[in-house]
């Protein structure tokens, strides 16, 4: 028995003699490979966290990748260490990152668009938006999937691919928005005298925004009536119930003024033979 731990110890010992300064040195890179890659995510955070621009969790993104990028060169690093050779190593990585890739080929295409939604904020959370064939508010927006409540408090989960890759509507972007309420008047009046009775309309209300001033055209010449179009502006939280309020006032002062507001109708003609 002691010649057989004997055979072992001098076993080891040469082992440790040949190769005792390539493990040294695998651990030594090893090791500054893991500390290196915690700085880089570190720093790769609180830079991109620092610009503003950047969505918290694209930062969090790119930092835990830039952090996996670095263990990958250093686990190579220290393949080549032992000598081992890392280019066809390299290439069967490359292999199964394509195949992986053709795989994930949608999930990727979502994960790109919502880079895209992420760096380049056409929406944020809480915006009422119309793209990808919904219409709501964006609840929350993540790497793959963007969250949309509908106005019937209805809960849409849709694809970021589907979002980017279409025109985006946002209603909220903008603090101020215009209106437009269609008018019809009589051919026998004045269409002067609903002007002036509209525009009265129009300065008793403060929600309506005097800069840019409000427009009123005649804009058609129907078949039973002289269309206006009362254009106006207002903040964007004013805008629905607004409209709704003018709508009726208009036609009540239009009213009391003795302007008609003519529904379709046809004149027949009977001739006796």
């Amino acid at each position: 028995m002691t010649g057989d731990w004997q055979q072992i110890l001098t076993t080891l010992m040469n082992v440790i003699s040949i190769y005792g300064l390539d493990v040294l040195g695998g651990l030594v890179i090893l090791v500054t490979g893991w500390i290196a890659s915690g700085w880089v995510e570190r720093g790769l955070s609180r830079a991109l966290a620092k610009t503003k621009r950047v969505d918290d969790t694209l930062t969090a993104f790119f930092a835990s990748t830039s952090r996996y990028v670095v263990m990958v060169f250093t686990v190579l690093a220290m393949l080549s260490q032992f000598g081992v050779e890392t280019t066809s190593f390299i290439a069967v990585l490359g292999t199964a990152g394509l195949a992986i890739g053709l795989a994930l080929q949608g999930s990727l295409s979502n994960a790109a668009a919502g880079v895209m939604l992420l760096l380049f904020r056409p929406f944020k959370v809480g915006d009422y938006i119309d793209g990808g064939g919904v219409s709501g508010s964006v609840l929350s927006i993540t790497l793959f999937v963007t969250e949309i409540n509908t106005a019937d408090n209805l809960r849409i989960i849709v694809p970021n691919a589907q979002l980017w890759g279409q025109s985006i509507t946002n209603y909220s972007i903008n603090d101020n928005r215009r209106a437009d309420i269609a008018v019809g008047i009589g051919y026998g009046d004045d269409p002067d005298q609903a002007k002036s009775v509209i525009m009265g309309v129009l300065g008793a209300d403060p929600r309506v925004l005097q800069d840019p001033p409000p427009v009123i055209l005649v804009t058609a010449l129907g078949a039973s009536s002289v269309d206006l179009t009362v254009r106006f502006w207002c903040a964007r939280g004013d805008l629905t119930g607004l409209k709704s309020d003018l709508t009726q006032s208009t036609k009540q002062a239009l009213t009391t003024a003795g302007i008609s507001i003519p529904y379709p109708q046809q004149d027949v003609h009977i001739i006796k033979q």
